[in-house]
């Protein structure tokens, strides 16, 4: 396992380098500058701006610098944010992104399987029908739909939640519900659908008829061996899921005000802000190559016979 290992991150060092260049010179060949303002500065200001951020140079020259850059493990200065780097924003919105996006993952893991598996087993039944339908509505119906309703119902009519933004400046369970349930919706119907299909496959496999031929308990075939090996295609899909929650998702946090570095991408993506956005790319890139690592380390761990060489 220690030289998959190592091969698998030797492997990732190129792939984050072909990330790294692809999103370096999207973004500088997207239009306008982080300095075209509404009310334009003098031609003097602007030159002497975009020469300290050496946007005064050749593409290829700036990609150099920026490469530069990285290999010291420097993100860059934010382009529009006074006085902050990128790591300081990174440092700033990461916590929030991260409490939010593992806490709604954690939550459709645990409801997911549980309606997964209880479709399975009542499989063809109307608790079935119920549990497929709400997963069709939950994976149809998109987060900035789920969010302004859930926020229009429990913290406009209801006034039991507030509807956004952070209690002073700190995370609090009331704050972090509606965001967190807004981004569990379409992840527990996808978990629940993913656990149907597996655990309907795993009940009908022979080393499952031989368990019962057996004579074991019904909860020691379920409990013993049917989940271990339902979970592993859950185990496959929660590696990239869980990289992209905990990163933040975009819309959630925009409509309800945190934060996190999901705004801090869009807003970096409007403002032209290069640096801050291709920092959040590669942390992106990063989690995505750990979390699928990881991912792939359990599978082996959770089915004997994968064999990692």
């Amino acid at each position: 396992m220690l030289g998959y290992l190592v091969r698998r991150l030797l492997v990732a060092i190129p792939t984050l380098f072909v990330i790294i260049t692809l999103a370096f010179f999207m973004m500088r060949s997207a239009p306008g500058s982080p300095f075209d303002l509404e009310r334009p500065m003098p031609p003097q200001i602007k030159e002497r701006i975009e020469a300290a951020y050496h946007l005064d140079k050749p593409i290829y020259v700036q990609y150099g610098y920026y490469l530069k850059g990285l290999a010291r493990g420097d993100l860059g200065p934010s382009m529009k944010y006074k006085d902050k780097t990128v790591s300081d924003l990174i440092r700033e919105g990461f916590p929030i992104s991260a409490t939010i996006g593992g806490s709604a993952m954690l939550l459709a893991m645990f409801l997911g399987g549980i309606l997964g598996s209880f479709a399975a087993l009542r499989q063809n039944s109307g608790a079935d029908y119920a549990i497929m339908g709400f997963s069709t509505t939950g994976i149809s119906i998109p987060p900035f739909v789920t969010g302004p309703v859930l926020a229009l119902i429990f913290g406009i009519y209801l006034h039991w939640l507030p509807t956004g933004g952070l209690d002073r400046g700190r995370m609090t369970f009331t704050h972090l519900l509606l965001p967190v349930i807004t981004l569990a919706l379409p992840q527990i119907a996808i978990i629940s659908r993913l656990t149907r299909a597996s655990m309907i496959e795993v009940l009908n496999s022979n080393f499952i008829r031989t368990a019962h031929a057996k004579g074991l308990a019904e909860h020691t075939v379920l409990f013993g061996h049917a989940v271990r090996a339902a979970v592993l295609p859950l185990v496959s899909y929660a590696g990239p899921a869980t990289a992209a929650l905990l990163t933040g998702t975009l819309v959630v946090e925009q409509i309800f005000a945190l934060p996190g570095i999901g705004r801090q991408f869009t807003m970096g993506a409007l403002q032209r802000d290069y640096t801050v956005v291709m920092g959040v790319v590669i942390l992106y890139a990063t989690l995505i190559i750990i979390f699928n690592l990881l991912a792939d380390l359990l599978y082996g761990v959770l089915d004997p016979k994968v064999r990692y060489r």
